[in-house]
């Protein structure tokens, strides 16, 4: 395993803004910054000094210090090509099969549509880290502000390859909400009713829900389970194809 070192650092209403560090090169990197103050003081206790950002999307919550924090800590900041108009700042632009190196330490670039046109994710195979920004959630996904259902399901089903040991670093707190939201649809999932408990009583006190792992979340994510009886029978769907279930789980969650 790869001595990477992740920093979460909690920002704005309920962001999520990571840290990478690799301490064998001392190369750092920035996951969506979106704030600068919270970014600084963790790598000010840290004492790390950034090489990298990493934005897996063009929204202002995660590239709002892009400016800043190239200004400060005269950076790169690498993100993605169908976005590059859009990125502030940005130097590399990468999409799918690409790699970027914090150190050693390689990260394949997965191209995964349907929050917006552009959104890539990280995942840093020897560390069993996927960076995935607003497409994957614990019990949720994002919403399709500029995509169809169907390339976020595409997008969905190309991460849900990766192994079940996978630690999903999302970009939002949002497991509560999503927990009532993945109940309503299938509410007889022992896996589900069991860590929709648990996230209430993290989140009671004040304890991250995220990462997830890509295990779990196959097993209680309702946008990752449109194969599940439970939840066809649920929206009168039974043996629909899994596109068509995906956009009315989506659909009724537009709408929770």
């Amino acid at each position: 395993m790869t001595p990477l070192e992740i920093v979460q650092v909690a920002a704005l209403e309920d962001n999520y803004f990571y840290i990478i560090h690799d301490p064998i090169s001392g190369e750092t990197a920035l996951v969506d910054p979106g704030r600068e103050a919270p970014i600084v003081a963790a790598l000010e206790q840290k004492g790390w000094h950034p090489t990298y950002i990493l934005n897996t999307h063009h929204h202002w919550d995660h590239t709002d210090a892009n400016l800043s924090l190239k200004e400060r800590y005269d950076l790169k900041i690498i993100g993605p090509a169908a976005d590059r108009g859009r990125i502030p700042g940005i130097d590399i632009a990468v999409g799918e099969g690409d790699k970027v190196y914090i150190g050693d330490c390689e990260a394949s670039i997965y191209f995964v549509p349907g929050h917006t046109k552009g959104h890539i994710a990280y995942y840093f195979d020897a560390a069993e880290a996927l960076f995935s920004g607003d497409v994957l959630f614990s019990m949720g996904c994002g919403r399709l502000f500029e995509g169809t259902p169907d390339e976020m399901w595409h997008s969905l089903s190309k991460l849900m390859k990766l192994p079940n040991s996978t630690n999903i670093y999302g970009a939002h707190e949002y497991t509560v909400a999503n927990s009532i939201f993945a109940l309503s649809v299938e509410p007889k999932n022992a896996d589900l009713v069991t860590h929709a408990a648990k996230v209430k009583q993290l989140r009671a006190d004040n304890i991250p829900t995220v990462p997830t792992t890509l295990g779990l979340e196959k097993k209680i994510n309702p946008f990752l389970r449109p194969m599940s009886d439970e939840i066809q029978e649920h929206l009168g769907m039974i043996g629909a194809p899994l596109p068509a279930v995906f956009k009315e789980v989506r659909r009724r969650k537009d709408h929770f």
